[in-house]
């Protein structure tokens, strides 16, 4: 069903989804900080592997596994983060604008 304006009875409105995207934003800097920080685990298993192909390969292992544990992290917080905004979208913001007047407005109450 699309939603319609309550000010102009228009049906060209959109979403406008910020708390989603400004939460997916700070979740992917969470979940990164959080994921680098606790990648020492991954740098230790990277530098071990690594330790084959001599001195550079442990180096190269172990910044690869920070990395890979940064990515990881900063995926599964930009995931949350998107989840909880949208829930904060439909039930606290004006989530809907209209684009022939610029109403903003919820679908729940409209107006």
């Amino acid at each position: 069903m699309t939603p319609q304006c309550p000010n102009c009875q228009s049906e060209s409105v959109v979403t406008r989804d910020l708390a989603r995207k400004i939460a997916a934003f700070i979740g992917t800097l969470g979940g990164a900080a959080r994921g680098y920080s606790g990648a020492s685990v991954g740098a230790e298993i990277g530098s071990s592997l690594g330790l084959v192909a001599g001195p550079p390969g442990a180096a190269l292992g172990g910044l690869a596994g920070a990395i890979l544990g940064a990515l990881v992290g900063g995926a599964a917080g930009c995931m949350a983060g998107a989840r909880l905004g949208e829930v904060i979208d439909e039930h606290v913001l004006d989530n809907y604008q209209c684009l022939a007047c610029g109403q903003t407005f919820s679908q729940r109450h409209p107006g």
